[in-house]
């Protein structure tokens, strides 16, 4: 059951029908709750557990759970979609356009579906409305455009909140021992198409098969017999499942997860080496003409078989792309994986002062709370003026509130900061007095971002020449499935950093992971610092670190390359590099 998905979709109805905020509050912080779970959420409601002791579950949450899980539907959403049609929260996946504005569409055009929207545009009905305006109406359009680019492609962060409860419910079916997800999902792509699950069960085929299209999340079943299946999901998302015997789950998880490309390069090295890799096992070369059965079956059980058997160590899921893992790994040179703990603080996140929805007091006891040693936020400039963003003399203020934070939350340690726009011609959005006085200078772009490649370029770089820079934000502006990046020389800009000692930003939201990881990557090759920030525009962003870390083991960083994975002495000194 997507119980978390439906309850976010009565959220983004509530929103944009104009609902109590609080009540709005309410659903994202249930479903925060829900996603954080490592429990079956039907189980615990079968097993009669109090849901009102989970946190942001209060009892009107937990009679809606109760429901979602006995009827597999939630009754006040079906009436809500009577009133607001449940289409609109498509509208608000689009760049350009937030719940009022959808509201709008809906009530003056009549508009209520992304087709209806992109028809209104084509017929120019949308920038005579208030809020719009033709450049609105513009970058709308544009938004469109990639949201087909990019349709069937769905988040990280929305995958993870199908495929958890999926998992559990499989992992209940008595006949199962094991439940795997392989494919993209396991590498942790940015984006996934479809969902490839293995799952190891030497009896009861059909009982598991009969649980899967049973899932109360399934609205179609496409395949279901013998050892494989396939069902799309209620949000769209298709997902395989295959049943694997013991001997054969290793090999299975290998060449379901992937890359097509790492496989082939595997593959070849065991035809070097007289033997056959394939999802069935790893068998001797007089095997694999007897067709994958028989006694010269050397391995398949676990996954480590699969690269002992071609002399090498276990390669980690993320770095199977075929760019340079297996070569990395046979001269034994293989990036340390990224942990959790190397993280030492959160770079870029907003308060109450812009456009986040907590105080800085609240973020400052939060990253205190995580365990971090220093934090910095970064509440806009002036020039985002949709952001709130802040004019010189508020920055001043800010800087008092920072002062009075440090004196009131022990144990962390807070920088002056600031999210600066980088202008047209790109020059900074405030005088240079107050970059001087701020601790650490962000810099990014916010407007203007259809400039040709080499203008663009000029620009970005231009900002990073000024003195008192010390990281660019978000890089290349993409906001994934919904805006593309802006048209920009990556790799010059990658090499002014180097020369310029700026480090880069991989923004660790989900919907951003910007930076790319091959760009990650060339980063590391250049000398780049890579700071991983959350962006987090609430207390409970602050958890999408993980999403910037796995993008950071892709991009192959190890702590080292790791800007905020300093100590707060050795940032210190970092950060003081270019004012000795």
């Amino acid at each position: 059951m997507e119980i978390a998905a439906v309850l976010r979709e009565f959220g983004d109805l509530l929103e944009i029908k104009g609902s109590n905020p609080f009540r709005i509050r309410a659903y994202r912080n249930a479903v925060r709750t829900i996603n954080d779970l490592t429990r079956s959420l039907a189980s615990m409601v079968e097993g009669g557990e109090d849901l009102t002791e989970l946190p942001g579950i209060g009892k009107e949450m937990a009679n809606h759970i109760g429901e979602l899980v006995e009827w597999g539907e939630l009754s006040v959403l079906e009436a809500l979609g009577q009133e607001v049609p449940r289409s609109l929260t498509d509208l608000i996946r689009l760049d350009g356009v937030g719940p009022k504005k959808a509201k709008r569409l809906w009530e003056e055009l009549g508009v209520t579906s992304v087709d209806d929207l992109e028809q209104a545009l084509e017929e120019d009905r949308v920038a005579g409305l208030a809020g719009f305006g033709a450049k609105s109406a513009e970058k709308i359009f544009r938004s469109i455009e990639d949201f087909r680019k990019h349709q069937g492609r769905f988040l990280l962060s929305e995958v993870d909140v199908l495929v958890r409860p999926l998992i559990r419910y499989l992992e209940e079916v008595g006949v199962v021992e094991r439940v795997e997800v392989a494919g993209s999902y396991r590498r942790r792509k940015e984006t996934v198409g479809d969902i490839d699950l293995l799952v190891l069960s030497e009896d009861g085929h059909e009982q598991v098969m009969d649980s899967f299209q049973a899932y109360p999340g399934v609205v179609r079943v496409e395949a279901a017999g013998g050892s494989k299946g396939r069902v799309v999901l209620r949000s769209g998302l298709p997902v395989d499942l295959r049943i694997v015997p013991r001997d054969s789950f290793g090999a299975a998880l290998h060449y379901f997860s992937g890359s097509k490309e790492h496989n082939v390069a595997i593959r070849t090295l065991g035809v070097k080496k007289g033997l056959k890799i394939s999802e069935y096992g790893v068998f001797s070369e007089s095997e694999a003409e007897a067709g994958d059965s028989g006694d010269n079956k050397v391995g398949g059980a676990e996954e480590a078989d699969v690269f002992s058997a071609v002399g090498l160590p276990w390669i980690n899921p993320l770095l199977r792309e075929n760019r340079g893992e297996v070569e990395a790994a046979r001269a034994g040179e293989l990036p340390e994986a990224l942990k959790t703990q190397d993280i030492r603080g959160d770079l870029q996140m907003h308060s109450t002062w812009s456009d986040g929805a907590n105080t800085l007091r609240e973020m400052a006891e939060a990253c205190r709370d995580r365990g971090y040693e220093y934090l910095s936020i970064t509440d806009h400039s002036q020039a985002v003026t949709v952001a709130g963003g802040l004019k010189p003399p508020q920055v001043r203020e800010q800087w008092e509130q920072v002062e009075e934070v440090r004196q009131l939350v022990g144990g962390i340690h807070l920088f002056r900061s600031l999210e600066v726009d980088i202008l047209k011609d790109g020059s900074l959005d405030m005088p240079d007095e107050i970059l001087a006085g701020l601790d650490l200078v962000l810099v990014s772009v916010h407007s203007f971002m259809n400039m040709p490649i080499a203008e663009m370029t000029k620009r970005v770089i231009r900002a990073l020449e000024h003195p008192q820079v010390d990281i660019l934000a978000h890089p290349t502006g993409r906001i994934l499935n919904r805006r593309e990046p802006f048209a920009m020389d990556v790799d010059a800009v990658l090499q002014a950093a180097a020369e310029l000692d700026v480090a880069v930003e991989l923004n660790a939201h989900p919907s951003r992971l910007d930076l790319h990881d091959r760009h990650v990557r060339r980063a590391k090759e250049l000398g780049v610092k890579v700071a991983i920030n959350t962006d987090a525009h609430s207390v409970q962003d602050l958890d999408l670190m993980r999403y910037g870390l796995d993008q950071g083991r892709r991009g192959w960083l190890e702590s080292g390359d790791v800007l905020n994975a300093m100590s707060l002495g050795e940032f210190q000194v970092w950060k003081d590099r270019k004012n000795p």
